[in-house]
């Protein structure tokens, strides 16, 4: 009998502190930076984002979003047996202890379960899915909780309007159950370092103090040409890997980085726009929490339904990018 992973549960949350455009651009505007909402949304289709408050990190935005997909799971945190934690905005410098760690006793987990946390930017999702589906399928593990989370405000240079406006804080999970039933059908990663340098955060820790800026800066239009390729690219891969075409696809769940790139990957697919699920709007680009976000809002809102194929894709800093088709 063939074992498969299936996603059992979503949860996610946002901070309460939401910052529409008008709001940013007010507070830009006391720097001496102009810009204004018409400007962001047609660059971006962002009209507002969620920032934490001052302490809130990571793991909290993480723990409320766990709870959540706990709960939609009809599970207790000590049935799960495996933590993996996406983030670039770890809770501690260097990213020990790992912020999965820091979940797992926020959770009351003390069954000993593994607990890690993966690098992989804005892909970071797709990528701890994969991870987590080949635990699974190997028999190492039942029950495995992914999680997205950010706090990229606190990454963000307010005084470069060019980043500033695009980003946001949330977090988003979902609950992998062994399962007999087809559920994660395929999944598709790559990485390639020579594009490390459009998209980073270029300080590093030095003697106890920082060495370089520790701001995010980003090459925005070598990242949006190579995500228009990548992403259709990888989707593709991830369907024939399932023999599949992109006709039986029944939502578009992409990264939620910038409505152009995502609206260019549909049309690429063949797909109606009316299939591709889109929070960037009022979410921003909240990185690795980005496509659980989005998944967790069609569930609940009922537009995703049990036995929907789904295609989660995403592109992030590394430069990395991958795909995952579920069977809901």
């Amino acid at each position: 009998m063939s074992l498969y992973s299936k996603i059992i549960g979503t949860g996610s949350y946002l901070p309460p502190r939401r910052v529409t455009n008008h709001d940013l651009a007010a507070q830009l505007a006391e720097k001496g930076i102009e810009t204004s909402d018409e400007w962001i949304v047609s660059r971006s289709g962002i009209s507002a984002r969620h920032f934490a408050e001052a302490g809130v990190q990571s793991s909290d935005l993480a723990m409320e979003a766990a709870k959540r997909a706990l709960d939609a799971a009809g599970l207790q945190p000590d049935d799960i047996d495996l933590i993996i934690l996406a983030t670039s905005t770890p809770d501690f410098l260097g990213g020990f202890p790992s912020t999965a760690c820091v979940v797992q006793r926020k959770l009351g987990i003390t069954n000993g379960c593994a607990a890690f946390d993966v690098q992989a930017v804005c892909s970071g999702f797709v990528y701890a899915v994969s991870i987590a589906d080949n635990f699974i399928k190997s028999g190492a593990n039942k029950k495995v909780l992914v999680i997205g989370a950010e706090v990229f405000s606190r990454i963000l240079n307010f005084d470069d309007r060019g980043t500033c406006v695009l980003f946001g804080d949330g977090a988003g999970a979902v609950v992998l159950s062994a399962s007999t039933e087809p559920g994660i059908l395929a999944t598709k990663l790559h990485a390639d370092g020579r594009h490390a340098d459009i998209l980073c955060v270029p300080g590093k820790p030095s003697g106890g103090a920082l060495e370089g800026s520790a701001f995010l800066v980003m090459d925005g239009q070598a990242v949006f040409k190579l995500a228009v390729s990548v992403l259709e690219k990888v989707a593709h891969e991830a369907l024939e890997a399932a023999g599949m075409e992109s006709a039986q696809i029944d939502w578009l769940v992409p990264h939620q980085a910038n409505i152009r790139i995502m609206q260019s990957t549909a049309r690429k697919l063949h797909l109606p726009l009316e299939k591709m699920v889109v929070t960037v709007d009022q979410h921003g680009n909240t990185s690795a929490a980005s496509i659980p976000l989005a998944l967790d809002q069609a569930v609940r809102d009922g537009r995703i339904k049990p036995g929907h194929n789904v295609m989660m894709e995403g592109v992030g800093g590394g430069f990395t990018w991958g795909a995952v088709l579920a069977k809901m």
